[in-house]
């Protein structure tokens, strides 16, 4: 009960506030004196800090006791770990963004430690850009490009995914004493858009990171989907579907078929087949090259077929378009959006992310909050050694 009831004053506090004993307890139910047992306890361990009568205002007679949550007690990181990149975002106890920083990362399996080395180096710079130490970090999201299981192990079945298989958590916790989550990036990217995007307030959501590859991280009635070894989210089975081909992503096929109208006698904006690019082809279509729309228009059509399987595979109320790409990818909505009532009785509303290249490390952030919301009374806070920080 005591258990109970700290879990219930402290997820109170974190909400808002500060409160004063008397709104503590219209908030949760609770009598006046376990409201007081508990903010005292929580005090101690440093999760809550009473608040001076002075910074309350101006007061008749004895100032009410007033409790206020401790968002500077710790922090946490939240880290992308792409196959060329990795971003680390560190975050206080309410997610208020503090620090950031990225690193290059080697390819190879084989060169796992020298990927491990980079991630923690990239961790502990943007700590030192918060301000914060190693010590100060009471959790750890992580989010790689591979299918991941609920016990935080890596898929196995594909090169490419094993790449991500390099022993992070035990890696980061024997460096640090780090506890790590690991989870897949479109997972994370859905969180993110749940927490701060384009799909706040909603239950049912899709979200695709569509830059190379195709892949999609699934809310169903408020939870992600994560299927028996992580991989509910992998579309390698558009293989099978007419018009869709596979999971390939925007940036892949622009680039792929901008390539192939370059190499036309018409041409496309004057580049050489070798030299085009994504960002190349979004950019002729801006000024008119005919053959640049043609292959915008390829697009919209084979993302429509991506969108209107998912709608009619999964009901979602939103798709949303993210990755690195997602800026480009806002030129296709108009067609998409046209296309889809054609190919799905159930279409979804379809919006691009505006949260950047930092979605996945921001949805490792929002993992990390609960899982420190989950495990709050286990863990020992630096603060409560350092009242006075």
């Amino acid at each position: 009960m005591r258990f109970v009831t700290a879990r219930t004053v402290l997820a109170a506090l974190r909400g808002g506030g500060p409160y004063t004993v008397t709104e503590l307890v219209e908030r949760t139910g609770l009598t006046r004196a376990t409201v007081i047992a508990v903010c005292e306890d929580l005090v101690s361990r440093g999760w809550a800090e009473e608040q001076d009568p002075e910074r309350a205002g101006p007061q008749r007679g004895r100032p009410p006791r007033s409790f206020g949550f401790r968002a500077d007690a710790g922090v946490v990181v939240g880290l992308d770990i792409g196959a060329h990149k990795t971003t680390a975002l560190v975050a206080d106890l309410r997610g208020k963004i503090l620090a950031t920083a990225s690193g290059g990362l080697p390819r190879g399996r084989q060169s796992a430690a020298a990927r491990l080395d980079v991630v923690s180096s990239v961790a502990l710079a943007a700590l030192q850009n918060a301000g914060r130490g190693p010590r100060d970090v009471v959790s750890v999201g992580a989010g790689v490009a591979a299918p991941v299981d609920r016990n935080g192990h890596v898929a196995e079945g594909s090169g490419f995914w094993e790449m991500f298989d390099v022993g992070l958590a035990a890696a980061l916790f024997d460096r640090h004493g780090w506890h790590v989550l690991l989870e897949n990036d479109a997972n994370l990217a859905a969180l993110a858009e749940q927490w701060r995007g384009a799909a706040q307030g909603l239950d049912d959501v899709a979200v695709l990171l569509a830059g190379e590859r195709l892949g999609g991280g699934i809310i169903e009635s408020g939870r992600l989907l994560r299927g028996r070894n992580g991989a509910a989210g992998e579309l390698a089975f558009l293989r099978l579907v007419d018009g869709a081909v596979g999971p390939h992503g925007i940036a892949q096929l622009a680039r792929e078929w901008g390539a192939d109208a370059a190499a036309q006698p018409k041409g496309l904006g004057g580049l050489a087949p070798a030299d085009v690019t994504a960002e190349a082809v979004f950019a002729a279509a801006d000024d008119g090259d005919p053959a640049a729309a043609a292959v915008l228009h390829r697009l919209e059509d084979r993302m429509a077929r991506v969108v209107a399987v998912l709608s009619t595979l999964l009901n979602p109320e939103l798709v949303v378009l993210g990755g690195a790409i997602a800026p480009a990818a806002a030129r296709l909505l108009p067609g998409i959006r046209a296309a889809l009532p054609e190919l799905t009785e159930t279409p979804a509303e379809i919006e691009v992310s505006e949260l950047g290249g930092e979605a996945v490390a921001l949805g490792a952030v929002r993992r990390a909050l609960d899982d420190v919301a989950e495990r709050s009374l286990e863990i020992a806070l630096p603060a409560a050694n350092n009242q006075a920080r």
